[in-house]
């Protein structure tokens, strides 16, 4: 009998890692996925001795072709099955739309949309004829409004709420849960990857990776859309009154100047 699995994509730092930690606190076993295998193997080490569960390491750049078929053939031979899937695998860029370099605005497309829609429909209909699983996407703030000077970014990441609020509707009454988190700022590498100066956010706005993980997985089930932190949640309910025109001038003031 296949052995259930939470597969976590971008799992070899921030959000991914603290998520992949998380759920090996509920002695999940799990298939972590990132390029970087130095990381992933110290992870899995780490998890097998601290909570006694199997974490298994699939190394994969997930922007190569046939990436996602291959990565859940090899989960199938090992006798797997993705009970969860946690789509947290993406990155953004920042900067003036017209001076970034446009095969990377593709590349931040193609992880942060494509890949993510891929492993959701090859994953689906395996936990729909089971009557049970989890898919966790994993967005941001940025979704709820036109983000200037991460222009690319905001927009992936507003095609994973409508895409994740959609399906979940689809799926009800099947037994599957779906949720999209939507952290605001967190401490990761995430800013610097990006080339982002976040010095002027206040520090109540900030959370850490792991307080965004254990409200993410205490929410499947319960929620379809987790804004992290009570900070954040009014934020962006207080965007719904806002005018996109409004927020998209307000982004531009804010980052003109900190998009490196």
């Amino acid at each position: 009998m296949a052995e259930d699995v939470a597969l976590v994509t971008g799992a070899s730092s921030g959000i991914g890692e603290a998520l992949a930690r998380r759920l090996a606190r509920d002695r999940r076993p799990l298939v972590l996925v990132a390029r970087r295998a130095d990381r992933l193997e110290a992870l899995a080490r780490a998890l097998r001795a601290a909570h006694g569960i199997e974490a298994h390491v699939l190394t994969q750049d997930l922007l190569q072709p046939g990436a996602v078929p291959a990565i859940l053939a090899e989960v199938e031979r090992r006798g797997l099955t993705v009970d969860w899937l946690v789509n947290n695998a993406g990155f953004g860029t920042g900067g003036r739309f017209d001076q970034l370099p446009v095969e990377r605005e593709l590349e931040e497309i193609g992880l942060n949309v494509e890949v993510l829609v891929e492993f959701t429909r090859r994953c689906l209909p395996g936990m729909v004829a089971r009557r049970r699983g989890a898919v966790m996407n994993v967005a941001s703030m940025a979704a709820f409004g036109p983000m200037a000077y991460s222009a690319t970014y905001g927009a992936t990441k507003a095609f994973v709420l409508s895409f994740s609020e959609a399906i979940a509707a689809e799926l009800r009454g099947t037994g599957v849960q779906v949720l999209c988190v939507c952290p605001g700022f967190t401490r990761t590498e995430f800013q610097e990857k990006a080339h982002i100066d976040a010095s002027a956010v206040p520090g109540f706005f900030w959370m850490s990776a792991e307080e965004v993980a254990d409200q993410a997985v205490r929410a499947v089930g319960r929620d379809t859309v987790l804004v992290n932190g009570i900070m954040n949640s009014l934020a962006t309910r207080a965007l719904g009154f806002v005018p996109r025109s409004l927020v998209a001038r307000a982004t531009a003031a804010l980052m003109k100047g900190r998009a490196a």
